[in-house]
């Protein structure tokens, strides 16, 4: 009798255990399965960043190398030869192809603060480029074929950057 007592209590003992894991072990679980796949996405996220701004650090250096160009100022090269000119225009389709990269990875309607302060850098260099006059005139061609929201992204861009070089410029003079 007493045997089958003692089965009886290691039995329920056995029992509350079970319910205990099922109602602790398996929520534990979930949470650090969801977790887990958390942080693997945020590193593959911040990898694809990593991927895009030594992208741009290679384009950077393309730029140096043209020197000749002076694609660091905003203002045109005055008297550019035609050889100048399709370098520069090269340059602009390459520098194009990463800015669409970029946007198709990195851009998303709604992001996070960490997604947003990535983005902040590419629409810093988008920017930046489109305050250069003669990037900016080239874009209608340099966006044939390009995604459209990608192109109605820079455009704006553009459209904004040269509103706010005009207002500078008529500010400028009427001083």
């Amino acid at each position: 009798m007493q045997a089958a007592t003692a089965w009886q209590s290691w039995r329920d003992l056995l029992e509350l255990l079970s319910y205990a894991v099922t109602v602790i072990g398996l929520p534990f679980a979930v949470w650090v399965f969801v977790a887990q796949q958390r942080k693997e996405r945020e590193n593959e996220e911040e990898e694809g960043y990593q991927h895009l701004a030594d992208a741009y650090n290679d384009f950077l250096k393309v730029v140096l190398a043209n020197s000749d160009l002076q694609l660091r100022i905003n203002a045109a090269l005055p008297n550019a030869t035609a050889e100048q000119k399709e370098r520069m225009l090269v340059i602009f389709d390459m520098l194009i192809s990463l800015f669409e990269r970029a946007f198709l990875v990195a851009w998303r309607p709604q992001m996070s603060a960490t997604e947003q302060r990535r983005w902040n850098s590419w629409d810093d260099y988008m920017r930046e480029w489109c305050r250069r006059e003669d990037f900016a005139n080239a874009l209608p061609f340099l966006l044939r074929g390009e995604d459209a929201e990608f192109q109605a992204y820079i455009n704006r861009l553009a459209a904004e950057e040269n509103r706010g070089t005009l207002v500078t410029s008529a500010h400028a003079s009427s001083s």
